[in-house]
């Protein structure tokens, strides 16, 4: 992504007139861009408090949130009138209004499309701040909203992260490189939610092409739902593999187990096997996510109920990242005699697919 210039809008004390542009006035609820009065040479010092005061509450809001709050703050810390805003995005390749920009830094609205998301990112550069870190805010409004409306919410973006770095310590037991030499063609997911509403059995068929010699294993990651206890939790080699080292890590629910294939694999040959996760260790569960770290072949997944334990309604997503909001929210219709939903995501891309359902 190309870097904005940066010298060209840092706060100059010495200029005769800077003009900071705010929105707190409103004619007819709509945000009405007003000027604060002018600083000259002979203030440069409050000028100057007046700026770290600025910087203080950004570093504040940034980590506290919300969205709006912090934006707002980024903007007044940058001295940047929405105009300029405005233009440094164009440079991004990125079309935003200047109304949108203000409805944005005052709440009145949210970024949610695609479009939109890749003007926060860009953002993000624009106003010299950590990556990331007005896209989290958005998925921690997410939640938010969530909680208030008495939706049950989704994992929390510390709780993904946790669960982060406790998979890289596993992994980094079972001595994985970063590139398993395996690119995936297909992989069909069938979960099943049991009587009690917990995350009961979940199988994955997996179809692969290595894409260099001597591969001849694969790890699977299983992460149960809150308050899962992956100690109890069993795993099933069911077709062309085996089970080898089994890693657990109790805080954050995750499971991660090697299945030797019983062969090496040649660049170019393709390989299926199939495994399935006994969990059934935690309460309610509410969604099934699947993440990808690379583009890929088909992905499908079907979520069956239990006769006795039936959703009121169920929903795909899709979400770009832990840290990012949630979007491409679709129903999904409950099949009547078999109880199951599904997804089919015939290439699938970086980020995160899923469905949520709602029980009564």
């Amino acid at each position: 992504m190309p870097h904005a210039t940066q010298h060209a809008d840092a706060p100059d004390t010495t200029r005769t007139v800077h003009t900071v542009h705010t929105a707190d006035d409103t004619v007819a609820g709509v945000p009405v861009l007003t000027a604060v009065p002018a600083v000259t040479a002979g203030t440069a010092v409050s000028a100057v408090s007046a700026v770290s005061a600025l910087t203080a509450e950004l570093d504040t809001v940034l980590r506290s949130g919300p969205f709006h709050v912090a934006l707002r703050a980024a903007i007044a810390a940058r001295g940047l009138p929405l105009q300029r805003v405005q233009h440094h995005l164009s440079r991004y390749g990125v079309k935003v209004g200047v109304t949108s920009l203000s409805y944005w830094q005052q709440g009145a609205r949210r970024p949610q499309r695609p479009e939109s998301l890749r003007a926060v990112r860009a953002l993000e550069e624009i106003l010299h701040l950590p990556d990331e870190s007005l896209i989290r805010l958005l998925a921690d409004t997410d939640t938010r909203d969530q909680d208030t409306t008495g939706q049950p919410a989704s994992r929390s973006y510390r709780s993904l992260l946790e669960a982060g770095d406790a998979l890289e310590r596993l992994l980094a037991e079972l001595e994985c490189p970063p590139d398993d030499g395996l690119h995936t063609l297909g992989h069909h997911e069938r979960v099943r939610i049991g009587g009690r509403r917990e995350l009961k059995h979940r199988e994955s068929q997996h179809i692969v092409r290595a894409h260099r010699d001597g591969v001849d294993r694969f790890v699977a990651v299983h992460h149960g739902d809150p308050g899962c206890t992956p100690e109890r939790m069993t795993v099933h080699a069911l077709e062309n593999c085996r089970t080898g080292r089994i890693r657990r890590h109790h805080g954050t629910g995750v499971l991660v187990a090697e299945l030797l294939f019983d062969t090496r694999l040649r660049a170019g040959d393709t390989f299926l096997f199939r495994y399935a996760v006994e969990d059934g260790t935690a309460g309610a569960s509410r969604e099934y996510v699947r993440g990808f770290g690379a583009a890929g072949g088909q992905y499908a997944l079907q979520v069956r109920f239990d006769g006795g334990a039936l959703p009121l309604r169920c929903h795909r997503f899709t979400q770009h990242s832990p840290a990012a909001p949630r979007g491409g929210r679709q129903e999904l219709p409950l099949s009547d005699h078999h109880r199951s939903v599904h997804l089919v995501e015939p290439r699938v891309r970086s980020g995160m697919v899923g469905i949520g359902w709602e029980w009564e």
